[in-house]
């Protein structure tokens, strides 16, 4: 049995709903902001990213672009939400800068809304399109489609590998070193939940005290690092648990330093908008704003630096791979 277009469904079908119900709300881009429509539009982008590579690949990078243009617009309010809430605790950050942020959220909900009614993503017809495209799609059978997607696995390591070469091991950049490093480990990790099952992740009995620094008990015990049943699946793509847990530990570690390095940069878009100031001279003023020396960021970026060299170092992502397997019985 062909298992790729039940895994397209069961995300079709949330997004679908939240559709739906957002159709009714006299505010649908905020709707779906606030019940989480990012995270089945992420699940969506990832099945298309991998199968791109298996099959069809003009048809799943046309579904890959329409489900990230929604990630992306979703993650626009995100951003500039996030920071406004934020800086909403912040005592040092001035109310005009507030204001921006507040501003910037409710102009990107407005986009968003404009790309609803563009795509007519709240017309029940567009899903049926979309299910249309899948139903023309030449699946695989399992065994072949395993293959298939450990290689998406291995290339992705190994671009990623590559790219921590490139940089030297030292990131001089927060949005196109460290950011760019963060998103392409995480894929790995949502691949893992958008395949519904056909990843487990197993302990080889070698690598958790290769890895005990990583084995923390909010990372062992998070909900996002327990795999979806294995239900009806026969083959399966084995993944080294203490590697994968490693993996979560650097993505949310690099999510914090992320998070408290970029601030600085939407304070200075704030100031370069609101205040008349230059790009330098807006980012000299956000460390002024928080009453910190540019030395802190430097200090999130020699942090990130050295935690990733580590984590390179100890090839948590070459390791992560263990190999197909398979249920008794299962031969295609």
């Amino acid at each position: 049995m062909k298992r790729g277009p039940a895994r397209f469904e069961y995300y079709l079908g949330k997004l679908e709903a939240l559709m739906q119900e957002a159709a009714r709300d006299h505010n649908p881009a905020l709707y779906l902001y606030k019940n989480d429509a990012r995270t089945p539009l992420f699940m969506l982008e990832a099945l298309a990213r991998i199968y791109r590579d298996l099959h069809n690949t003009k048809k799943f990078n046309k579904l890959k672009d329409q489900f990230k243009q929604l990630e992306d617009g979703l993650g626009q309010v995100d951003y500039y939400d996030s920071y406004a809430n934020n800086f909403l605790k912040h005592p040092m950050v001035p109310v005009h800068i507030r204001e921006y942020m507040q501003g910037q959220a409710r102009e990107k909900i407005q986009h968003f809304n404009e790309l609803l009614q563009e795509g007519k993503w709240l017309d029940k017809k567009s899903f049926l399109k979309l299910r249309k495209t899948l139903n023309e799609a030449e699946w695989l059978q399992p065994k072949e489609e395993l293959k298939g997607i450990k290689e998406v696995y291995d290339e992705s390591i190994t671009k990623t590998v590559d790219f921590i070469k490139e940089s030297g091991g030292s990131f001089t950049e927060m949005e196109n070193q460290v950011h760019e490093f963060r998103r392409n480990i995480r894929w790995l990790s949502i691949y893992a939940q958008a395949l519904r099952g056909c990843i487990q992740i197993t302990d080889s009995g070698e690598s958790e005290q290769a890895v005990k620094e990583y084995l923390q008990p909010e990372i062992v015990n998070s909900k996002f690092n327990i795999m979806p049943d294995a239900d009806d699946n026969n083959w399966f793509l084995l993944l080294e648990k203490n590697y994968f847990y490693a993996l979560s530990w650097m993505i949310n570690e690099l999510g914090i330093i992320k998070d408290e390095g970029l601030q600085y940069f939407a304070v200075a878009e704030a100031l370069q908008q609101t205040a008349g100031f230059s790009k330098e001279d807006a980012l000299v003023k956000s460390f002024e704003v928080f009453g910190v020396q540019k030395a802190t960021y430097d200090q999130l970026l020699e942090k990130a630096s050295t935690i990733v060299q580590k984590f390179m170092e100890q090839q948590c992502l070459e390791n992560l791979v263990l190999g197909l397997a398979r249920t008794e019985k299962s031969k295609s």
